[in-house]
């Protein structure tokens, strides 16, 4: 994708006034604040109507830009030099004298961290000398914005600019992983977990539906369109939208296919799209056919079972 300068500095000098804009990532679009600055990263828990006990992300342009701010072991430099940039993420230990804000972390002792691969914003966070706060750029508990009209449609005119960077590539939020002491999937993500235990030599707990809040994406109720969804359904009524994992010879109005052939990355990539347009058609209630529990399937799943908490 071609980068537009002009649109880099004023990105670059709107962040500098700890203003909060959104930015593109390979992941979803994220809604990016000056992590140093209690300001800006208060605008975001506002912006967002986020509760304050759900810690934020925060993005760097490369390693070496976060040892001033966390302490890091060897698998931590294993998982960075196989799948960043990327989208993982890393709850690492914060150090004493770091910089970042108290709202980003809730006062808690760690952090989480990721170095986003899409060009564009790398191209950001190389001019910054500071690293960006960012949670998804959508209402709290709704539905991820994986394109910059999905931002329009939830805060209109209260963020002040947008960096037009496309469609997200993989239109699922990143994989967190815990790395302080035995490493532990705290979200499962855009990138499939065994892909990690593989790089890893060893096996790894998923641990995504803790008592305490400890990792963004969390909560039970996420990733929420709004309306009721129910999972695993063959049958379907006429005025209820039926998501697919892929096309089928009969279809009908109601009908909404998330791949051609069943690719999981495809049908990933569309999920928010799908859930989004189905709430802008007034159905009033979407069924879901049943997704294969396996690689991204995992991770579709999670996030259904999280939105139909409704």
């Amino acid at each position: 994708m071609k980068i537009n300068l002009s649109n880099i500095k004023k990105a670059k000098n709107l962040l500098f006034n700890s203003e909060c804009i959104a930015i593109p990532t390979e992941t979803v679009y994220g809604l990016a604040g000056n992590a140093y600055s209690d300001k800006a990263c208060k605008k975001i828990f506002t912006l967002k109507k986020r509760p304050k006990n759900n810690p934020l992300i925060v993005h760097y342009h490369k390693f070496q830009d976060l040892k001033k701010d966390c302490s890091f072991n060897k698998n931590f430099i294993k998982l960075y030099k196989k799948f960043c940039p990327g989208p993982i993420t890393f709850i690492l230990d914060l150090k004493k004298n770091s910089k970042i804000s108290k709202f980003v972390t809730n006062k808690k002792k760690t952090l989480a961290v990721r170095f986003p691969k899409h060009p564009i914003t790398r191209n950001l966070l190389k001019r910054l000398n500071f690293p960006l706060a960012a949670p998804s750029a959508n209402l709290s508990k709704r539905v991820s914005a994986v394109c910059s009209s999905h931002v329009k449609d939830d805060f209109g005119k209260k963020i002040k600019y947008i960096l037009e960077g496309g469609k997200s590539s993989i239109g699922l939020e990143s994989t967190i992983i815990d790395l302080r002491t035995k490493p532990k999937i705290l979200r499962l993500g855009g990138l499939d977990f065994s892909a990690i235990q593989r790089v890893l030599n060893q096996k790894v707990k998923i641990q995504n539906n803790p008592s305490k809040i400890s990792a963004p994406g969390q909560f039970k109720l996420h990733y929420s369109p709004g309306i009721p969804i129910k999972l695993n359904i063959r049958k379907v009524k006429d005025d209820e939208a039926y998501i697919l994992i892929r096309e089928k010879k009969i279809k009908k109005s109601n009908y909404y296919f998330l791949s051609r052939k069943g690719d999981l990355k495809e049908a990933a990539k569309n999920l928010y799209s799908t859930l989004r347009k189905i709430k802008k058609n007034k159905h009033l209630s979407i069924s879901v056919s049943k997704i294969p529990n396996k690689g991204l399937g995992k991770t579709i799943n999670d996030r259904l079972i999280r939105a139909s908490k409704f």
